[in-house]
């Protein structure tokens, strides 16, 4: 990283605030609610699809309404970082929770497709902010050695919001309306805006709003948000009747994202001032690959999310509730998995057995769900779905723990948008992906007299209007489709189990801000102030929380820090919320 890149990053206004353990509860309770609902919003929407789609005539474009939404939620992503560095994490969370809520509302009142996937986008936005900034208020709050903990603790609210998402949203589709599941969220986003803004710590100083604005990455902004888009559109819609895929629309998009991609990249090695994703992280082998194993896990997180709903009720012909039903095994799995996870991470002090174990069963589990097809046992189905959730469990949040263990703290905010951008890029990918696929291969698998169905592609259309052989064909058509769309994930999240073994576990010791990794013996990576066993810690102020964490404040060893002498001033980043 440039030198002027590196002052920027110095002058930052550190906003870590270590709290004693019963303001940490009360701080956690609100946030955890806060990713709840976030999960609730994303995940409800992927079930109440196809009741959308017959609602408001858009059987052909409703994947939208959740590709909409990722993409927007990608595109922010790369930026909630810095502006969180820039204006403080609290400001953010609340405008995000606040935004969310009133493109909920909105949603609820969608009179046609445009307005739907108009408002889906801002939806995306803000609940890709919830997301981000919830795990960075977690590593301002909590101690890195603690921190697995409680990020296995927050991945129980992510299960409880995937759960209760299919569960509210199938009740609304089949009991009363889809518009239901957006006007509960709405005043739950509210609620939680209100407690966030009241509670939760800030220690940003006073700022100057024009050379903090003047910081902003507003180049690397445009080009990254072009490249997403101008990528992920034609990926959509390629193959589709219309737009083949060697249409001049489809040619001419995939062009200038790829020109938007290499100008993005450009200015965020040489222009910016404070790069949205500075490139220098990806020296790190460990934080590449496990980067790598995030865009991964995107792919085939939201992939399966969207798409084990259509199977059962596009194969099977189940009603919205079952179809919802039928997926607890893996979201209800992922709660109780990721708190083992971080128990473990917390206790031994390690994550690379997590990491082998959670993308093992990941990647076996996603194999296993090729041989679901028209007539295969609901009990296998969930024993499938279990091993997935095993997985989902031991690597969506103990993922971010070892790739802060391995990042400066100057850069802990950008690691983390970079994840989620990188995550939710590959979600974005994966729906549309997936979207793309079902369609060309239920067209391929359809006679000629029956391939305008393919048009359908998240809705199946009445069968009591077709002949037996009609019928036989359609079903078959949608099997085939599906277990296409299945093979994917597989291979996908093959390539992130592989990744692990570039993954280097040097326990959760918090990397050095001023010097990077430096290569141990045996290919291992080192930092030059931290000895492997964990003997020593380069940050002995969130290191010993566990000793004193039943005390009204933490007293950290103050002969570290800036300013201070042994005995002398409390450090301010470690004290009572109030």
């Amino acid at each position: 990283m440039p030198k002027k890149k590196e002052n920027e990053e110095d002058l930052i206004h550190d906003q870590t605030q270590i709290l004693p353990k019963r303001e940490i509860i009360m701080v956690f309770c609100i946030i955890s609610f806060a990713q709840f609902v976030a999960f609730v919003d994303q995940n409800g929407i992927g079930v109440i699809l196809p009741s959308m789609a017959r609602s408001l005539d858009a059987t052909s474009s409703i994947s939208w309404a959740g590709t909409s939404s990722l993409i927007a939620n990608t595109v922010f992503q790369v930026l909630y970082g810095r502006l969180s560095d820039l204006f403080g994490r609290k400001k953010i969370l609340v405008g995000s929770l606040v935004l969310l809520g009133l493109s909920d509302l909105v949603c609820g009142f969608a009179v046609n497709p445009a307005m739907l996937y108009v408002f889906r986008g801002l939806a995306g936005i803000g609940g890709g902010g919830v997301t981000a900034l919830v795990m960075m208020v977690i590593s301002d709050i909590v101690s890195l050695r603690d921190r697995g903990k409680y990020q296995g603790i927050l991945g129980i609210f992510v299960g409880l919001g995937n759960s209760a998402g299919l569960l509210i949203g199938a009740g609304f589709a089949e009991g009363a309306t889809w518009r239901g599941l957006f006007w509960l969220l709405a005043p739950l986003c509210c609620l939680t805006a209100v407690l966030a803004s009241w509670k939760l710590p800030t220690n940003m100083p006073k700022q100057n709003i024009k050379e903090t604005i003047r910081k902003i990455d507003f180049l690397g902004l445009f080009f990254g948000s072009a490249a997403v888009i101008f990528i992920l559109i034609p990926i959509s819609e390629g193959g589709h009747d219309g737009t083949p895929w060697d249409s001049p629309m489809v040619i001419s998009f995939l062009c200038v994202g790829g020109v938007c991609l290499l100008a993005f990249l450009f200015s965020e090695w040489k222009l910016a001032r404070l790069p949205m994703i500075p490139l220098s992280i990806f020296k790190n082998r460990s934080v590449a690959a496990m980067l790598g194993q995030a865009t991964c896990l995107g792919l085939n997180y939201y992939t399966f999310l969207y798409f084990i709903p259509l199977y059962f009720q596009n194969v099977r012909g189940e009603p919205p509730i079952l179809a919802a039903a039928m997926q607890l095994p893996m979201v209800l799995m992922q709660s109780p998995m990721s708190a083992l996870a971080g128990w473990y991470m917390s206790k031994y002090n390690r994550y690379g057995e997590i990491m082998y174990i959670g993308f093992g069963s990941w990647t076996l589990g996603s194999g296993l769900m090729i041989m679901s097809d028209r007539t295969i046992n609901y009990g296998w189905i969930a024993f499938f779905m279990l091993m997935i959730g095993v997985g989902t469990g031991f690597t969506f949040q103990p993922l971010l723990v070892a790739i802060q263990a391995h990042s400066p703290k100057a850069q802990r905010a950008v690691i983390t948008s970079a994840r989620n951008f990188l995550r939710n890029s590959g979600g974005a990918a994966g729906l549309a992906i997936g979207s793309a696929i079902t369609a060309n291969v239920l067209e391929a698998s359809l006679p000629a007299s029956l391939q305008y169905i393919a048009q359908n592609t998240f809705a199946a259309p009445p069968l009591s209007e077709f002949t037996p052989t009609q019928r036989e064909a359609i079903i078959e058509g949608y099997t085939t489709a599906s277990q296409t769309v299945f093979i994917f994930c597989t291979a996908v999240i093959g390539v992130a189990f592989l990744l692990c073994t570039l993954v280097t576990d040097n326990g959760l010791y918090q990397a050095p801000d001023s010097s990077p990794p430096v290569e141990g013996s045996k290919g291992e990576e080192k930092h030059p102030d931290v000895e492997k066993g964990g003997e020593q810690e380069t940050d002995r102020a969130e290191s010993d929380l566990d000793a004193k964490d039943t005390k009204d404040y933490i007293e950290p060893e103050t002969s570290e820090l800036p300013g201070n002498e042994r005995g002398g001033t409390e450090d301010p980043r470690v004290r009572p919320l109030g």
